[in-house]
């Protein structure tokens, strides 16, 4: 090296440059490994690896790939500190403050999602994501009405979230609000007249309503749409019961014991032993059957 250095005129870089450049090509190194890593679903393996790259620079995509990561072996409380280390590097960056309402949200850490709620809020009050998530916050901390503005706010903002209206139709449901609830329940039956939550609302919209045949044919679709909803199964079950048809209601219990047989280990630990009609009638008896 020395050697054609010194033919061709050029100088050997200083101890200094050479840790620069071998300190580079580590960096380089353990972020791309990470991000393999990643794509290959090897995420404890690609924690490592972005954090050994963050040990060589502070670098805000490797920082938010690492808490990407961290999220997917859900250690929520390392991803949402990372998230916080974005948001101060960024202060002026919704979308990180959202992210971390998101990832409080996953960890049912409402008070966190408030925060980063409002300081979304504070940035950008016309946005609806952010609308929408503050939405989320109200319902963990116990403010349906709080969150039912929120979401009416969301929808207004963007005519196109679904998400916004199908959330706010099983909050008002929740609440008591069966005619605001079809509303929404209606609306989206238009646009989105084969998605399963979508007809979930609806069939316990019709439930409540007491319209038990129109919520049994709703909830038969759900179980076309996918035949291992185990909700619908467990609903459809409580009408039948309701109804007096202690047959149906026991086959579809049955069906929601073969999806998951603990799914009943809340009202008896040996569900084998009673048989499955005792089961039921249990069940039924304890269950709320809106679901929500």
């Amino acid at each position: 090296m020395g050697f054609w250095n010194a033919l061709f005129g050029g100088q050997e870089p200083s101890p200094e440059e050479k840790q620069k450049n071998e300190e580079a090509r580590s960096f380089d190194m353990f972020k791309y490994d990470g991000v393999k890593a990643a794509r290959m679903g090897q995420f404890d393996y690609a924690v490592k690896c972005y954090e050994k790259a963050l040990q060589l620079k502070d670098d805000p995509e490797v920082r938010d790939y690492l808490a990407r990561a961290q999220v997917k072996r859900g250690d929520f409380g390392a991803a949402m500190a990372q998230l916080r280390l974005l948001a101060e590097a960024a202060p002026d960056n919704v979308a990180v403050v959202q992210q971390l309402a998101r990832v409080a949200y996953m960890a049912e850490d409402y008070a966190t999602m408030e925060e980063a709620c409002a300081k979304a809020q504070a940035l950008d009050g016309n946005n609806a994501d952010t609308c929408f998530l503050s939405a989320q916050a109200a319902i963990g901390q116990g403010n349906p009405i709080q969150a039912v503005a929120l979401l009416t706010k969301a929808a207004t903002l963007n005519a196109n979230f679904g998400d916004a209206l199908l959330l706010r139709g099983k909050t008002l449901l929740s609440m008591g609000d069966v005619k605001g609830a079809a509303k929404d329940a209606d609306s989206l039956l238009e646009r989105y007249g084969d998605n399963e939550d979508v007809l979930l609302l609806k069939a316990r919209v019709e439930h409540k309503a007491g319209h038990a045949a129109a919520a049994i044919a709703l909830y038969n679709k759900v179980t076309e749409v996918n035949p291992f909803s185990i909700e619908a199964f467990k609903e459809r079950g409580q009408v039948k019961y309701e109804q007096g048809d202690t047959k149906g209601a026991q086959e579809d219990m049955q069906k929601v014991l073969e999806l998951n047989p603990d799914a009943l280990a809340d009202v008896s630990g040996d569900y084998s032993a009673e048989g499955v009609e005792n089961k039921v009638r249990q069940a039924y008896s304890f269950i709320n059957p809106l679901g929500i």
